[in-house]
């Protein structure tokens, strides 16, 4: 228990690291006051431009990606610790200190980058898919938060039939833990819902 609190407590402080924040700071503008107000890639882009927002996306992947494969290869073997509840806590912790960052009072982005690089570490094919249905609900609509809803109710079905299948084999508690992933990631979209809904959400549109 003592191995699996501090590897979630090691992802958290790392996916807690406002990279769209800093990026903002690098600029000399404060992410937070401008556009959506939102610390993600897709703010990034809209305000400072795609390079960065490009950037942005990449260290937010990384956040997700580089503690769960840590756990999964890594520490569970040399610690001795169950490996499905290594990956876990290495998942729920990168993912909520990006949600909810130390560093930024517990104010945070919206986790799908984050969950995006964690859930390519757990099942490839599922996480690949989920970005494939990303980027053709965005290609279609232009709605980025449609397309991150979309792509997080995809992946545990995804990962679910490649599973069964036996192409790419899960236990049921990491299929349950993407579900919750997928989850909480649509709960922090609650807003973008209830725009949607009413017709008022904003298309995306890079910085002229």
């Amino acid at each position: 228990m003592v191995t699996i609190l501090l590897i979630f407590a090691a992802a958290y402080l790392l996916g807690g690291i406002p990279c769209g924040y800093l990026i903002g700071k690098a600029k000399g503008v404060d992410i937070r006051e401008l556009g959506s107000r939102n610390i993600g890639a897709t703010n990034v882009t809209r305000t400072l431009g795609k390079p960065y927002g490009v950037l942005c996306f990449i260290l937010d992947f990384l956040k997700g990606l580089l503690p769960t494969l840590a756990a999964k290869l890594w520490l569970a073997p040399w610690l001795g610790a169950p490996l499905d509840w290594a990956v876990i806590a290495a998942v729920f912790g990168a993912v909520l200190g990006h949600m909810k960052s130390p560093y930024l009072r517990f104010q945070g982005g919206k986790g799908v980058s984050t969950a995006a690089g964690a859930v390519l570490a757990i099942t490839p094919y599922g996480a690949l898919t989920a970005m494939l249905v990303w980027v053709v609900v965005v290609k279609s609509t232009r709605y980025v938060s449609l397309a991150s809803i979309t792509a997080a109710l995809s992946l545990p079905l995804a990962a679910w039939l490649l599973s069964v299948t036996g192409v790419s084999p899960l236990p049921g508690l990491l299929l349950a833990m993407l579900a919750l992933v997928a989850a909480a990631t649509i709960v922090k979209h609650h807003a973008n819902i209830a725009r949607l809904l009413n017709g008022t959400e904003n298309r995306f549109q890079k910085k002229a």
